[in-house]
């Protein structure tokens, strides 16, 4: 397969599609893909504004990163797939799965949500991106990324956290602002779940601040067909924090669709 540096694309067979959260690029999918790869084809994605993919970007809305990735997907001749969102990546796999359904065989929303911001949470967007406007990127990085990671992981996972600082870092300002008011601006997407055709795998860690097991409990019922996995001591990064498990879970959603 080609390889560019907005994508990769590696591996034959069945297709999986990941999706990088907020101030994150295709390589936090590097490491997690590459025992997949034997026996799928996996291709990751810069979504517009991140990673290696920051030209000439207007609109940051979830809509135009799902025709977004409609397109790239396109352009590398893959016609269905299964759809793997992380945090904001999710997000766009739910504007993705409202418009082009039929494109699915299934989606597997890792620590995301079809939910709204709630109104508390929309405020601290609101108050995020004034903060990045006077104080930078790099300075709000400082304070973004280790709470993502359950605390007790930290002290083992400082090269995962020191990556994650990097590529964040490397974000535009532009980005980072045009991100956060795109996420405060997404609508319910609950009924999209509720209606979905294909199967849904959710992934959420019970240490989570982003995506609380309340809000986790609200919405995984929703689908015909789901598969759910709650993975204790674990915040927002399950790829890093339990590599292994949500790997496997992931192995075992796809052997239910592809067989």
């Amino acid at each position: 397969m080609t390889n560019a540096t907005t994508y990769f694309d590696h591996g034959s067979g069945d297709t999986l599609v990941f999706l990088h959260g907020f101030c994150e690029s295709k390589d936090v999918w590097t490491e997690f893909a590459k025992p997949l790869q034997q026996k799928f084809r996996t291709v990751a994605l810069d979504l517009p504004g991140f990673g290696d993919n920051t030209q000439g970007i207007a609109d940051y809305s979830m809509e135009s990163m799902a025709d977004y990735v409609k397109t790239k997907l396109e352009e590398l001749g893959v016609k269905k797939y299964l759809l793997v969102g992380h945090s904001m990546g999710g997000y766009v796999g739910m504007a993705f799965a409202e418009k082009y359904g039929s494109m699915l065989n299934g989606l597997c929303l890792f620590h995301s949500s079809a939910l709204p911001d709630t109104d508390e949470k929309k405020d601290n967007r609101n108050k995020t991106i004034e903060f990045v406007e006077k104080h930078g990127v790099e300075k709000f990085m400082q304070s973004f990324i280790e709470p993502l990671f359950y605390s007790e992981n930290r002290d083992r996972l400082t090269k995962e956290i020191a990556l994650m600082k990097e590529i964040g870092t490397n974000t535009p300002k532009e980005s980072v602002t045009g991100g956060l008011a795109a996420m405060r601006d997404r609508k319910d997407r609950t009924d999209v779940l509720a209606a979905a055709k294909f199967p849904v795998l959710f992934i959420f860690g019970k240490e989570d601040g982003a995506v609380p097991l309340d809000k986790a409990l609200e919405q995984c019922h929703l689908p015909d067909n789901s598969m759910v996995y709650f993975l204790g001591k674990t915040g927002h990064m399950g790829m890093f924090e339990r590599t292994y498990e949500t790997r496997k879970t992931l192995e075992k959603f796809v052997e239910t669709i592809y067989g």
